[in-house]
């Protein structure tokens, strides 16, 4: 590969792949351009050697885009979250410990072929929204760099926009997912809480820390994010995700006028109502509402307990070293050093209350345009005045995570002076896959391209389609179960994880390969119910799925213990003669677990 393109998009990657470039001619080609960058955008990189040899291990696979999804595609990773091999640090060398293994969502991703190139920096210990908090330097707005890059994933935003690598992980408490985009003019995905994991992460405020992904687009991001999607039993707050739809004909919601402030910023302010006609345009119904239950919600993350939640995060390192941390972020952490459970209580209660009165505006709305930052400043300014300045670029983001919600943050224009600005969609919990589309059509109407290449030309995302098909599986089809491919392939989607009513007995049919349960209703049976996965198909789907169905499997519809029916997998009682009950163990995960530790 002679030439990179100016951003790493997938679609242009690809494109080099099927016309015969390797992940290895990829490597060579990137390596002179990781060596030129900032050195302030990469705490460590991958060594030359090893990011070679991973390349050659990818090259000598053929790319299977169903195992192997994100082959070939570079992406660095922010120095908060683990990759084995390479020293986490949280942009504090005091602090710096070596994994032991890759962070969950790191595995995922390297298991679908994606190849990491490296750590990048940070406001430390992910404190902060501006990208000038580490003692690695600052990285800059590709565009000026006068101006701060957006923070606390300062290095992966600017690592995407410069084409150092096609996407790159960040994290999200109070905006860090998406200031960064706002500032490099590209895709910001910041996923419901709890829908991917953090485990392998260095926390700021564990219960709503979210790991994120930066992209050129927001279909490159959606791909990046499905691969890190899931369960992990590591993470204690992560949840099976599930698939929220919104109407086609989205009502969006845009502060009233006195909530609209941008500190003096009349270039974004221009920018934000020309994003809203622009989203008008693209068939929304503009409805005003009241921002202000979310603005008070917002504050409570750095003006109320939440703190604690940092203090407790560093707690045995600050007491030891203490003067080895940017002092601006020691001030904020240990700003929680008086705070008592009573002020965590007293927190709670607070934070309900405006959930309660934010539930009055939802109502209104599917979905809420804000703007991603309301403000931008330059790397000086911010130095001299690092907490009230790095306040402002929150205003609209803090409150996303404690709502539980989804977000995708995009670029929608620059400033006479050549600053870009963005935008964000944010909306209720798990329509990370609903907000897709309108999001990619709102950045391609912007006319920005991405990062660097104001050119680009971006790739759609599809309208989430709702007439997808619901299907129960109790057995070999569960995740990470030897079947599970059958549904993945097919465009499966996991939507919950559950339990049958309690009516239901499982059984290991004998012969099967691999092993396979029978579930049989029998209604004057009361058990603990069989643990069950809900996935989603679209009606091809559905159908070829269940035309490979062997006996004496089939599907029926199956009674789960909130009440509702779905399709699912039923087996013809004739097959239960002789077979091992395993009802006991409240699932078949549970019990090829236990039959695998007797072995």
């Amino acid at each position: 590969m002679t030439e990179l393109p100016i951003v790493l998009d997938f679609a242009r990657l690809r494109a080099a792949f099927a016309a015969g470039v390797t992940p290895v001619d990829l490597v060579t080609a990137l390596l002179p351009r990781l060596d030129a960058a900032d050195p302030a955008v990469f705490i460590a990189t991958m060594p030359a050697d090893a990011l070679l040899a991973a390349a050659r291990e990818l090259t000598a696979r053929a790319p299977e885009p169903n195992s192997l999804p994100l082959w070939g595609l570079p992406f660095a990773v922010k120095d908060n979250i683990d990759v084995a091999g390479l020293p986490t640090t949280a942009a504090c060398p005091a602090f710096a410990y070596e994994p032991a293994e890759d962070a969950t969502v790191v595995a995922r991703l390297k298991a679908a072929g994606a190849l990491v190139v490296g750590k990048t920096n940070l406001d430390q210990f992910a404190t902060g929204l501006n990208g000038t908090r580490s003692p690695h330097g600052a990285p800059r707005c590709v565009f000026d760099a006068d101006y701060v890059s957006g923070g606390s994933s300062s290095g992966s935003g600017v690592a995407v926009a410069a084409g150092l690598a096609a996407f790159a992980l960040g994290t999200d408490t109070a905006g860090s997912g998406r200031v960064p985009a706002a500032f490099n003019n590209i895709v910001g995905i910041k996923p419901s809480p709890g829908r991917v994991s953090t485990s392998g992460v260095v926390p700021a405020c564990r219960s709503i820390d979210v790991v994120t992904v930066f992209a050129t687009s927001v279909a490159d991001g959606l791909e990046a994010r499905r691969v890190m999607d899931g369960f992990d039993d590591a993470d204690a707050y992560s949840r099976a995700p599930a698939t929220v739809a919104l109407p086609a004909s989205l009502r969006l919601g845009v502060p009233a006028p006195e909530e609209r402030e941008f500190f003096g910023n009349a270039a974004y302010a221009a920018l934000y109502e020309a994003a809203v006609a622009r989203a008008q345009s693209l068939g929304a119904e503009i409805v005003p509402f009241d921002y202000r239950p979310f603005r008070e919600a917002a504050a409570l993350l750095y003006e109320g307990p939440w703190v604690a939640e940092r203090l407790h995060a560093v707690t045995p390192f600050i007491d030891a070293h203490a003067a080895d941390m940017d002092p601006v972020v020691r001030g904020i952490v240990e700003g929680a050093r008086g705070m008592t459970a009573v002020d965590a209580f007293e927190g709670q209660y607070r934070l309900a209350a405006f959930r309660r009165a934010a539930d009055a505006e939802w109502a209104k709305v599917d979905a809420l345009i804000l703007p991603t930052s309301p403000d931008i400043q330059t790397v000086e300014a911010m130095r001299v005045d690092p907490v009230a300045l790095n306040a402002r670029f929150g205003r609209f983001t803090n409150f996303a995570n404690f709502f539980g919600c989804a977000a995708i943050a995009v670029p929608a224009g620059f400033t006479q002076g050549g600053l870009p600005f963005g935008v964000q969609l944010v909306a209720p919990q798990d329509t990370d896959e609903a907000l897709g589309a309108f999001a990619s059509a709102l950045h391609a109407a912007a006319g920005t391209g991405a990062g660097l290449d104001r050119n680009l030309v971006l790739a759609p995302v599809a309208a989430m389609q709702e007439d997808r098909i619901l299907v129960t599986v109790v057995g070999a089809h569960l995740t990470g179960m030897p079947l599970n491919g059958e549904l993945t392939e097919l465009g499966g989607r996991l939507v919950r994880e559950g339990r049958t009513a309690p009516f239901y007995r499982l059984y290991a049919l004998p012969g099967t390969v691999p092993a396979k349960p029978g579930l049989v209703r029998d209604p004057a049976f009361a058990g603990p119910g069989i643990a069950v996965e809900v996935w989603s198909l679209d009606p091809a789907g559905f159908g070829r799925f269940v035309a490979g169905i062997p006996q004496p499997l089939g599907i029926g519809k199956l009674a789960l213990d909130d009440g509702s029916e779905v399709s699912g997998f039923v087996c013809e009682p004739s097959a239960i003669r002789g077979a091992l009950e395993v009802t006991e163990f409240g699932g078949w995960r549970a019990y090829v677990a236990a039959r695998t530790k007797a072995a």
